[in-house]
């Protein structure tokens, strides 16, 4: 089920996209200070073809760095790389 994008940024922090050389837990170079993306409308097809689900709502934190690191312990991943 698909919800509406909170702005939270987690997404372009927590996960690996290979298809931008992101490692895990890194945050994306492309991410602005207002968790925008600056090459929106030129994204990769993986990050267009995200949808703000369930995990989400699941990781909400009062902060990005909360919220990524929440988001990486729903996939038991580690939670040292996070910036």
């Amino acid at each position: 089920m698909s919800i509406e994008c909170t702005r939270c940024g987690a997404c372009c922090v927590a996960p690996d996209i290979a298809a931008l050389g992101k490692p895990l837990g890194v945050r994306c170079p492309h991410l602005t200070a207002d968790n925008l993306c600056a090459v929106y409308e030129n994204r990769p097809q993986i990050c267009r073809d995200y949808a703000a689900d369930w995990l989400c709502e699941r990781i909400a934190a009062p902060t990005l760095e909360e919220r990524v690191r929440n988001y990486l312990r729903v996939f038991d991943l580690p939670c040292d790389s996070t910036s």
